[in-house]
């Protein structure tokens, strides 16, 4: 039913491991194929390509959806409907930023002070033209094939790059003066496609499957008894992001259930434990869906 394109890249082990949390594993025989196959009826085809022609083949009907960056997607001004982001990038759950940066010693502050004739290096050629021309300052851009962040001085006076955290620019002795924008990964699909009923009610329920595999990350549902006694104690040191599930005991008491963060049940498990709960349980979750 649908043919689906996944990044090939940095992203790529970031995306395998996602729909593998899915139950949506993507198979192939080995990590160089470009082409592979996912057990689920409603994927007919797969393949693994470059995520900067993802939004063109996608706008094109070639794929029926892709999973790409909004940095591409913007590149390319193709025609897509966004299905949404998922909130994963290369190395962390940030987005990454498509920035504008110059020398750190450069006497710039702002794009402002940029003068016509500036030479910008970047591997969005389309995008920082326009980021460019809306400023009201003709530059001189030029294809990055990557590595901008080398070409200061000497061939650039800016780049425009990506950064997820910052470090790789200011450890080449960058600055950022500007964000074009902020782009996580997103799930694109072909308008046509999208509007096909059967297609668009697949390409939700897949949807709610990977939204629901990365909302379970780093969360664990906590299982409890508490006698009547303890109760209120027990509740007091909850954390009240997500409400509980409570029922009877037949004995007396309350069975109580809920979903926490991973990297607060140590302190958790024995502050329930220290307000009077008992039989606690950790357990692990694959996925939360509202």
């Amino acid at each position: 039913m649908l043919r689906v394109v996944l990044p090939k890249g940095s992203l790529e082990k970031a995306t395998m491991e996602l729909f593998e949390a899915a139950d949506l594993t993507v198979l192939r025989s080995s990590a160089v194929q470009y082409s592979a196959t996912i057990d689920d009826p409603r994927v007919t085809e797969v393949r693994i390509l470059r995520p900067q022609e993802i939004p063109m083949y996608v706008a094109e009907g070639l794929f029926d959806i892709g999973i790409t960056g909004r940095d591409w997607v913007e590149e390319t001004g193709s025609e897509v409907v966004s299905l949404g982001q998922l909130e994963y990038s290369k190395a962390t759950s940030n987005p990454i930023k498509v920035v504008v940066a110059v020398a750190d010693d450069d006497v710039v502050k702002t794009v402002a002070d940029l003068s016509d004739g500036v030479r910008v290096s970047s591997e969005y050629p389309e995008l920082t033209r326009r980021y460019f021309e809306d400023h009201g300052i003709k530059a001189d851009v030029r294809l990055s094939y990557g590595a901008s962040e080398a070409k200061i001085p000497d061939i650039a006076d800016a780049v425009v790059d990506i950064t997820e955290t910052g470090r790789a620019l200011r450890a080449a002795g960058l600055r950022v003066i500007d964000t074009i924008l902020e782009s996580y990964t997103e799930v694109i699909a072909n308008p046509v496609a999208h509007a096909d009923p059967t297609k668009r009610k697949a390409m939700d329920q897949l949807m709610v499957l990977l939204r629901g595999a990365l909302d379970a990350r780093g969360k664990v549902l906590l299982k409890l008894n508490v006698s009547e006694e303890h109760y209120e104690s027990v509740l007091d040191v909850l954390p009240s992001a997500k409400s509980p599930t409570i029922g009877r005991l037949a004995n007396g008491g309350y069975a109580i259930e809920t979903v926490v963060d991973k990297s607060t049940i140590n302190l958790i498990i024995p502050a329930v434990r220290d307000a009077g709960a008992t039989d606690l349980l950790e357990l692990p979750i694959s996925k939360i869906v509202p």
